[in-house]
């Protein structure tokens, strides 16, 4: 009885180990016959992209030309052999302006910078000149000569019209990635920010379309592929995308360059007439009135001319303010720096008409516009 009791237990010992064996190698069983049979997964016709992705591509394909990559670099030199060496200094973004190979970009693209070199799309490197820059607007000109296949120009819009919630398109080279296309909306406008070398620059166009450093001086398009504004600062705490970004507008970049590559500065318009903010703060505290006093105008200019008076001062120490500015072009004027918003949307050579007030009348003055003088 006892071995005839062994030998059964023993036979379903051994059954019960083969079950757990083959249960466990039957996974790898499977594995081996799905392995010898396996094939590339069928692919699912897409269909046609989405009208939108459509017009984004046609966008991108149709501006990526005229996007150029800027890398400069800056002088050194060796104090032991004096031998001088070009040392990279950094990379940024441009585009092609007109036909005779004048680049557009920011000022602080290429500011500190001994040498700069312009990549084209199709590889293609030249060295490039300054021509002229305007560090109030963060604006430079840079030419290249291409003697064939020159890049057409950018397409020029307006900026003036644009609503918060159109589609933006910048297109530049974030951290040395060329040729990046991110997308988002006008965010807001008449933004105002300052600059490192102190310059406040303003009205600017607030978007979120993806701009990082590399991108300063690529341009930001509407979706014509137009140009509305030159790429030029982020705000973010950790210098990369934060989703704020801003971009000189077009309307002001139309007017400044033309006048870096005729003269090579920006010929700043001015009424002809010397204004002091803090003065001006502390009469308006004493004297109560609203606008911006004239302390002297200019010999020679046409604020002279029109016979706008200055402050007199008498030897008291009581004062006359003379003339107050009021209004220019019917806008008006509450400090020095309305005047300056005021002036940067026209040119040398234009005529404002400015309100003043004198002696309890209000009075009104054509001024030519003139550049500011120098010394």
């Amino acid at each position: 009885m006892e071995e005839r009791f062994f030998r059964r237990l023993f036979a379903l010992t051994f059954a019960l180990m083969t079950l757990m064996l083959f249960w466990q190698t039957l996974p790898l069983i499977e594995q081996f016959v799905v392995a010898q049979q396996a094939q590339p997964r069928p692919v699912t016709p897409r269909g046609n992209l989405a009208e939108d992705e459509k017009a984004t591509i046609e966008l991108f394909e149709k501006t990526k030309d005229s996007v150029v990559y800027i890398a400069t670099s800056r002088a050194v030199i060796d104090p032991w052999s004096r031998n001088i060496y070009n040392i990279p200094k950094g990379t940024g973004s441009g585009f092609v302006w007109d036909e005779t190979g004048h680049i557009v970009t920011n000022y602080h693209v290429i500011s500190g910078a001994s040498e700069a070199r312009v990549r084209l799309s199709d590889g293609r490197d030249y060295h490039a000149v300054l021509i002229g820059a305007s560090p109030r607007h963060d604006l430079a000109v840079l030419r290249i000569s291409v003697p064939v296949k020159r890049p057409k120009p950018v397409t020029i819009g307006t900026s003036h019209d644009l609503k918060v919630g159109q589609k933006t398109f910048a297109i530049g080279n974030p951290f040395g990635l060329d040729w990046t296309l991110t997308t988002g909306i006008v965010s807001a406008l008449d933004r105002s920010m300052t600059e490192s070398n102190g310059a406040i620059i303003r009205n600017l166009i607030q978007t979120d379309a993806a701009i990082n450093p590399g991108n300063s001086g690529g341009p930001l398009l509407d979706s014509a592929g137009r140009l509305i504004g030159v790429n030029t600062a982020i705000f973010s705490p950790s210098g990369a995308y934060a989703g704020i970004g801003f971009a000189i507008p077009v309307d002001t970049v139309n007017r400044i360059v033309p006048q870096l590559i005729a003269n090579g500065r920006y010929l700043e318009p001015s009424l002809g007439v010397e204004t002091d903010d803090r003065l001006n703060r502390l009469a308006k505290a004493r004297l109560g009135f609203d606008g911006v006093m004239v302390l002297r105008t200019l010999p020679g200019s046409s604020a002279q001319k029109a016979g706008l008076k200055g402050i007199t001062i008498y030897p008291d120490g009581s004062f006359d303010p003379g003339d107050i500015i009021l209004s220019i072009d019917k806008k008006p004027v509450h400090s020095t720096r309305d005047i300056d918003d005021i002036l940067d949307t026209h040119q040398v050579g234009d005529t404002v008409t400015v309100e003043i007030a004198r002696e309890g009348r209000v009075l009104k003055k054509e001024i030519m516009l003139e550049p500011i003088q120098e010394g």
